[in-house]
C-alpha cells in the first residue's frame, strides 16, 4: 500500500476515525455515569454510526458527503460547545462532572479537527 493518499481518502479516513471516537466517548461517558448518562451513550452511537457511513460512502468516491459531514459536525460542535461550558461550570461550582467534562471537550476538539480536514483544499 502506498504511503501517498488521496485527499479524499484522507477526509474518509479521519471521518471513519471521528465515527468511531465518537461511538467510543459515548461509550466512556455511559461507563462513567449509568443512571445520568445514557443519552451519552445514545448520541455517540447515533452520530458515530452517521459519520462511520459519510466515510465508508467517502471512501467508495461519493463527494457530496464530505459537504454533509460538514454539516452536520458545525452544530454538533456547536452542542458539544454548549454541553461542555455547562460541565465546566458545574465542575468550577464543585460538582463532580470532571470525567463528562473532559469527555465533551475531547469531543469538541475531535470535531474542530475533523473540520479542519474536510474544509482544507
Amino acid at each position: 500500500m502506498s504511503t501517498n493518499t488521496t485527499p479524499l481518502r484522507a477526509r474518509a479516513l479521519t471521518t471513519l476515525y471521528y465515527g468511531a471516537f465518537l461511538i467510543f466517548a459515548g461509550l466512556m461517558g455511559y461507563a462513567s455515569n449509568p443512571e445520568a448518562a445514557k443519552t451519552a451513550l445514545m448520541s455517540g452511537s447515533i452520530f458515530g454510526t452517521i459519520f462511520l457511513l459519510f466515510g465508508f460512502g467517502m471512501l467508495k468516491g461519493v463527494q457530496i458527503l464530505r459537504w454533509i459531514a460538514v454539516g452536520v459536525a458545525i452544530p454538533l460542535g456547536g452542542i458539544f460547545v454548549w454541553r461542555a461550558t455547562v460541565s465546566w461550570q458545574a465542575v468550577a461550582n464543585g460538582e463532580p462532572k470532571q470525567v463528562a467534562a473532559g469527555i465533551i471537550s475531547a469531543m469538541l476538539i475531535a470535531t474542530l479537527a475533523l473540520l479542519l480536514r474536510l474544509v482544507r483544499k
